[in-house]
């Protein structure tokens, strides 16, 4: 009788011990990992649904996990496209600029160097900061234009260096005028004149930084000595003769 209970108690305790397996498996084990294609598409879908820093996350996760899958490099472009509608700028270009490093002759660069230039323009969101983004920006669509000139981001690019360099004429022009208001007219006058010479192909800002050159200096030699007087007024009678 013994034996008979032993006999049907071993199936049983065997069943029950590899459930238990499983259970412990279960609840003690970590679930086993996204392959790279499941975070890629995970990340398009959060894009098309437009939670851009869920995208972010499923982006990041996949650059992480799987550098070198075929899925990484449109992930990394996914994770600058996702901060860029984030607005988070910052985050954008650091992600274009991992892409560019990684992948120089990818055929997706002047997609790339475009976004790359725009978040440094967007970082640069006033006349009365810094303008070291604004130059960032400046230097990334002349790369663009340089070798891609035909594609329509290298056109859109050139756009941007126009507006780039207004940008940076506007904060001379800033500071300029501050030296101006407080009476700092040598400084002034040296400001305006740095844009006036710097500046040559934005008519209207060369038409004020050169009236109020005019008034800085007439203020400035009131306050310098024949001597410097002298000297300055060479080079400067020179400008106004190549100036009319």
């Amino acid at each position: 009788m013994k034996k008979n209970v032993l006999r049907l108690l071993t199936p049983c305790a065997l069943v029950l011990l590899l459930s238990g397996c499983g259970l412990i498996d279960y609840y003690f084990l970590p679930p086993p990992e996204d392959t790279a294609q499941e975070l890629y598409e995970a990340g398009r879908e959060a894009m098309a649904a437009k939670k851009y820093y869920d995208a972010a996350d499923f982006f990041t996760k996949l650059k992480d996990r799987y550098p070198f899958s075929p899925y990484t490099p449109a992930g990394i472009i996914g994770l600058g496209d996702a901060f860029f509608l984030e607005e988070d700028y910052a985050e954008a270009a650091a992600a274009y600029e991992e892409f560019e490093a990684m992948h120089p002759r990818h055929e997706e660069i002047p997609y790339v160097l475009y976004q790359l230039g725009v978040s440094n323009y967007k970082r640069s969101d006033s006349i009365d900061k810094p303008q070291d983004t604004m130059y960032e920006a400046l230097d990334t669509f002349h790369v663009l234009v340089a070798n891609f000139p035909d594609t329509e981001y290298g056109k859109e690019g050139a756009e941007y260096i126009i507006e780039c360099r207004k940008r940076l004429a506007e904060h001379e022009l800033f500071v300029a005028d501050f030296y101006w208001r407080t009476g700092q007219y040598g400084a002034a006058w040296k400001r305006y004149m740095y844009v006036l010479d710097n500046f040559k192909e934005l008519p209207e800002i060369q038409e004020y930084a050169n009236l109020r050159a005019q008034l800085s200096y007439l203020e400035y030699q009131k306050v310098i000595s024949e001597e410097e007087r002298m000297k300055i007024e060479g080079s400067w009678k020179l400008w106004l003769r190549s100036w009319l």
